[in-house]
């Protein structure tokens, strides 16, 4: 498999696309004015704490204040003589009331694990991580965990008893090893260990120091980031469009990952990078409903703020043998497009999707299997369940950002994000219905009605008979007024 990373710099905004085999598959955006703060570590203050909830808000100097539940507290360590040295920090059971762990005014070190999502506030823990290109440092924890992504158990073994080893001389904290550290020998995983032992001792020392609600820890910015977490075997190029960028990628590789220098390449083209490799049309086309399959067949997302449904169709494709093979066929080219809908629109939460009904076992098991192995070069961690009675597949995915959509656009000032909007004929009924309300309430000679041009337009020519009728009935004169500034749905009732 070919794939290529394109770095896209402007002043205001960067923009890592991910390419496999010539198609877009990832997107990540990062404005100067918004920049996410995932992983950012923060000294917050607990501004309440919530006992029906079993959490606390938290103060950590962003817009909002952040949410912690009780469920991502760290149970702070025994202080038994007999206490096991190997025991990991973990967070504690939810049976645990939240305020005999926090209190309102108290200092805590958090971190962010969810950026803030529409009205949400941000999501903390107090499980602090650390990551590097081959680990992720758990400084509260003693045990040693290996990415489920790296099979092979003879490698499993080698990494985990090789990191423990090192581990040991810098601390013995905890630490997961990432799926990128497969193959990689022990002085790279030691360079990772004390680079990470650093960074913890930094964030210790500004901890203890630091006023309360501010950041001592923030994480790398989006290129670099891409750099340390997108790059995998099967990378061929970086390719970055800024030359200031370029050579603060060539740095960092120089530092910590100098195998991957020869995969850094400045691009000069002419043409835009997105625009070279197809991108811009990609993500206007990830921004509409409804995805076309080459079969013929399409797909409609719709994302609400309660989960995201998926409705596969067969469109035009009528297929060659029998229907029940037309749709076997198209709910497998629909499971590996929804695999990589999910990935560039970047959807979280619970995903239902409505695959077209099958009568044989096998083809439903087929298409779970398709699935699920196109989710596998998903960054963001998915659980698949089996169809259910009525013929759903349902599906979660981690979500720490908000989607592609959400990101890139607004609700509509004219429907208010319903995606509709009342017809003029409705508009015009309602107008009609508040000239008698406002009649029957107020003393006035005569009335002027401002709405849409649109709506205006209908009333003086489908409806003039009934605004005649309307008049003698109420006794007024009424007189329309257009209104370019007016939407379809507002209008304004004035008593003269």
């Amino acid at each position: 498999m070919s794939e290529e990373i394109l770095v896209n710099v402007t002043p205001r905004e960067t923009r890592v696309a991910v390419i496999e085999n010539g198609m877009l598959q990832e997107l990540h955006i990062e404005r100067g004015w918004r920049r996410g703060v995932v992983g950012n570590i923060y000294k917050g203050k607990v501004q309440r704490v919530m006992p029906g909830m079993q959490a606390a808000f938290v103060e950590v100097g962003l817009e909002r204040a952040a949410f912690l539940h009780a469920n991502d507290v760290v149970r702070p360590p025994p202080v038994a003589a007999d206490i096991d040295e190997t025991a990991p920090a973990l967070p504690l059971p939810s049976s645990v009331p939240i305020v005999e762990l926090l209190r309102d005014g108290q200092d805590v070190v958090v971190q962010v694990v969810k950026d803030p999502i529409s009205t949400k506030g941000a999501r903390l823990t107090t499980q602090i991580s650390i990551p590097s290109r081959y680990l992720v440092l758990l400084p509260q924890s003693k045990m040693v965990g290996v990415s489920a992504r790296i099979e092979d158990e003879t490698e499993r073994a080698r990494l985990k008893s090789l990191v423990t080893e090192i581990s040991a001389q810098h601390g013995g904290y905890g630490y997961i090893v990432r799926t990128n550290a497969e193959g990689q020998p022990a002085e790279a995983l030691a360079e990772d260990i004390s680079y990470l032992s650093r960074v913890w001792n930094v964030v210790e020392r500004r901890g203890r120091d630091a006023a309360p609600c501010s950041i001592i820890y923030e994480d790398l910015s989006l290129p670099l980031r891409s750099v340390r977490d997108l790059i995998r075997k099967d990378v061929d190029k970086v390719k970055v469009d800024s030359k200031e960028t370029f050579t603060q990628l060539k740095a960092f590789v120089a530092k910590y990952m100098p195998v991957l220098d020869e995969k850094l390449e400045l691009y000069t083209g002419d043409r835009p990078i997105f625009d070279m490799f197809g991108v811009e049309d990609e993500i206007v086309r990830a921004l509409n409903k409804q995805v076309p399959l080459k079969s013929g067949g399409y797909l409609v997302i719709d994302q609400t703020e309660a989960m995201t449904t998926i409705d596969v169709n067969t469109g035009s494709f009528v297929g060659q043998r029998n229907l029940e093979e037309t749709v076997f066929r198209t709910n497998l080219e629909a499971a590996q497009t929804v695999a990589r809908q999910l990935r560039l629109r970047n959807l979280g939460g619970i995903i239902i999707i409505d695959f077209i009904d099958m009568d044989d076992p096998e083809h439903r098991r087929q298409v779970l299997r398709t699935l699920e192995k196109a989710l596998a070069r998903d960054h963001a961690k998915t659980t698949v369940y089996d169809f259910s009675p009525l013929g759903l597949v349902e599906m979660t995915r981690k979500r720490t950002v908000e989607s592609l959509e959400r990101q890139l656009s607004e609700t509509c000032p004219q429907c208010s994000g319903r995606g509709s909007i009342k017809t003029t004929e409705t508009v015009t009924y309602e107008i009609f219905r508040e000239i008698t309300r406002a009649v029957r309430q107020f003393e006035a000679a005569r009335l002027l009605v401002i709405a849409s041009s649109k709506v205006v337009a209908r009333i003086t020519d489908e409806e003039s008979a009934a605004v005649a009728e309307l008049e003698e009935f109420l006794g007024k004169s009424i007189r329309f007024q257009a209104d370019d500034q007016y939407l379809q749905e507002q209008f304004d009732v004035v008593l003269l």
